[in-house]
This record gives C-alpha cells, sequence and structure tokens, in this order.
C-alpha cells in the first residue's frame, strides 16, 4: 500500500512539473552539461524525500484511527488427544501353495487322460494313465512267482519246526521268498508311476499335453491343478521395518481389479534380508470363499505399522521449517476474545498418514493451533480469529 501511495504521489509531483519534464530530463542527458544534470537531480532527490514524509505522515494517521488495518485474519482449531494408526503401503501379488503342475514320472504313451479343465477333483482321484510298457504283465508273473515261493516257504519252515529237513533248505525257502516280496513291492512302485493322481482336491486348470502324445519322465508337463482356498499375498518389506512388521498385524489389501477390500493379518515374516533390495518377506493371509481371487493377482497392501491411543494430529500444510532444519507452527496465546497473539512452537513430528502428521513434543490436548494464515504471521503478532 505505501509504495502505491508513494508511485501516485510521486506521478502527480512530475505531471504538475509540466508534461514535458521526462523530455526535458532527456535532453539535459543529452546536453551532456554536468552542473545542469546535477541540479536536475537534486532537484528530483529534494522531490523524492518531501514524498517519503507525507507518506510517514499518512501512515502514522492511519494507524491512530484504524489500528486494526494490518491485522493478520486467520483461523484457528484446537487438537485433541486421538486414536492414529498408521499404515505401511506396499504392493504385492496373490500366491497358493497348492497350485502344482504335474509331470510325467514315466516314460511312454500318455494313453489316457480321464478329467476335463474346469474339472473339481478330490485327493488321490486318477487323473491320467501312461501305458506302462508291459510292466502290469510282469508284476502279474512276479506276484504268481511270490504266490509260489510264500508256499514252499510255509511248507518248509512246518517241516524245519518239526525237525524234518534240513537247515539249508528251509533259508533258501525263506530267502527266495522274502527277495519275491521285495521285488513284488519294487514293481508296484515302478508300476504307480504310469498313473497321474491328484496329490489335493482342487481344480483342472489346464491340460497341457494331449492324449496319444509321448511323454518323457520328470519333463513332460501333462496338467496344472489348482486350489484356490489356500490363498496367500507375498510382499516385500523394506528392512527398517523389520520390528514395526511383525506376525498378526493387521492388514487391509484391495485388489483394484475386483474393486474388492478385505480385513486380514500379517501370517508369517521372512527371517532373511535380501543383500540387493534391503527387504524381508511378508505372507498376509488372504479369505477366499466366493474363489474370486486368483494367484498372480495384483494386491495393494496396507499393514498397520504403528499404532497410537493419545496422538496428537496437525495439517502438514500449517509446518514451517527454520534455518536449523527444526519444524515449527503457530498456537494461540493469550486470547481475548476475537483477539490472540501468535506464538511458534518448535515441534518434532512422527509419522504421517494422508494430510495429517502425528506432533510427538511441542504441542498438547487443546493447544489452539492456526490453520488458515499459518505461513503469513510473524512470532508474537497480534493476530484477529475469524472463526472465534
Amino acid at each position: 500500500m505505501r509504495k502505491l501511495v508513494y508511485i501516485l504521489s510521486f506521478s502527480t509531483l512530475l505531471a504538475a512539473c509540466g508534461g514535458g519534464s521526462e523530455k526535458s530530463t532527456e535532453e539535459i542527458l543529452e546536453s551532456n552539461d554536468i552542473e545542469t544534470i546535477q541540479k536536475k537531480r537534486d532537484e528530483l532527490t529534494a522531490q523524492q524525500s518531501e514524498l517519503e514524509t507525507e507518506i510517514k505522515k499518512l501512515d502514522s494517521r492511519l494507524k491512530e484511527i484504524n489500528p486494526e488495518r494490518n491485522i493478520p485474519l486467520v483461523t484457528s482449531f484446537a487438537v485433541e488427544a486421538q486414536h492414529f494408526d498408521h499404515f505401511l503401503e506396499l504392493q504385492g501379488s496373490v500366491e497358493t501353495r497348492k497350485n502344482v503342475v504335474l509331470n510325467a514320472e514315466m516314460g511312454g504313451i500318455l494313453q489316457k487322460i480321464y478329467v476335463e479343465e474346469g474339472q473339481k477333483v478330490s485327493k488321490g482321484q486318477t487323473l491320467a494313465k501312461i501305458d506302462d510298457g508291459g510292466l502290469s504283465q510282469q508284476l502279474a508273473q512276479m506276484e504268481i512267482q511270490l504266490d509260489l515261493a510264500k508256499t514252499t516257504f510255509e511248507r518248509q519252515k512246518r517241516l524245519w519246526e518239526q525237525q524234518i529237513g534240513s537247515e539249508i533248505e528251509y533259508l533258501q525257502a525263506k530267502s527266495n521268498y522274502e527277495g519275491q516280496v521285495n521285488a513284488v513291492k519294487q514293481m508296484k512302485s515302478q508300476l504307480s508311476k504310469s498313473v497321474v493322481s491328484a496329490p489335493f482336491s482342487g481344480t483342472i486348470d489346464e491340460i497341457i499335453t494331449e492324449q496319444g502324445n509321448v511323454v518323457s519322465p520328470g519333463q513332460t508337463q501333462i496338467l496344472r491343478i489348482v486350489n484356490l482356498d489356500d490363498m496367500y499375498i507375498k510382499t516385500d518389506v523394506p528392512e527398517n521395518y523389520i520390528t514395526n512388521v511383525t506376525q498378526g498385524k493387521p492388514v487391509e489389501v484391495t485388489f483394484p481389479v475386483l474393486g474388492k477390500t478385505v480385513d486380514t493379518k500379517v501370517k508369517q515374516v521372512g527371517s532373511y534380508i535380501n543383500p540387493n533390495n534391503r527387504t524381508f518377506t511378508a505372507e498376509i493371509d488372504v479369505p477366499n470363499k466366493e474363489k474370486e481371487i486368483k494367484p498372480n493377482l495384483t494386491a495393494r497392501v496396507k499393514i498397520n505399522d504403528y499404532t497410537s491411543e493419545n496422538a496428537i494430529l496437525v495439517p502438514q500444510n500449517i509446518l514451517s521449517e527454520n534455518a536449523d532444519g527444526e519444524q515449527y507452527l503457530y498456537v494461540l496465546d493469550e486470547v481475548e476474545g476475537e483477539k490472540a497473539v501468535a506464538k511458534r512452537v518448535i515441534v518434532k513430528t512422527g509419522k504421517s498418514q494422508g494430510d495429517s502428521i502425528e506432533v510427538l513434543e511441542g504441542l498438547k490436548d487443546g493447544d489452539l493451533i492456526i490453520e488458515d494464515g499459518a505461513r503469513s504471521v510473524k512470532e508474537g503478532q497480534t493476530v484477529k480469529i475469524m472463526n472465534y
């Protein structure tokens, strides 16, 4: 305002000297006459001094008749201790421990597939059959030989108990029988590899190899079976949260694609810190009764890493920082009606959530904080409270 009065007054004075004052000044400059130029400068300096004196008189009078014209207008609020939850926001993907691709354990032709994609199966159910290459016939022959060895052994045993026959004949019959038993077991174990069974109850997600193809043991993938009951989210947590993110911590999980949010807990935290990105893993259980959540689905995870029952929160936009790096805000002191004095308070802050931040030191419950106008007041300045 003062600058505006100065400009107007100076413009009026110049106009009073005649419309050609600017031209006269130019003519004086072009003359290169030192005395004339110095004289013109002295005249303008005197005029400037007179204007400043007049402006001071006007300011003094305005202050007398309107003392409140320079009082800043502010709004305030009283801080209250309240419950505060801070959430660490991360991203993770959905996984399941029951998502298995079944490989062939025996080489041969994939003789039969008994299921279809999308079909629900039970644990132990036969899913596919590989041609055993005649092993079943060999097993049948070995079982006949086993029966004969068993009968021979039992007879030799009875004779030996009656002290008839030699001991060597008894031992040979026993050894032959036991060897045949082991051979049959091995053959059955080998033959069982020709049958592909469900390791758990679930749904056939994909048939990878079609019936009639030749498969190789340990290399050919036959089908995928998935169970959507045992789902969890795996996420990487920065190492500086290792003491805050622990087993049992509440978690809010959001699936953007589904538009769905569920509340759950941290099931397990890893004991190993990855040296490449300085993180540890956390596993979070995901309830999936409606079977909407699928493996590899992206999820946003909010882990409750900090809670305070008596937190003092203030808007982040009212905080300022001094030259020493200290944060401060203004509180209202000496409140009388709608007038108060602005007092600068150095504060120590903690965690923030959204637009709010927790003040750990410097404020107490019930303090009046300047909100609107906080950045335009000064220490010890009288202010007017608009929301009084």
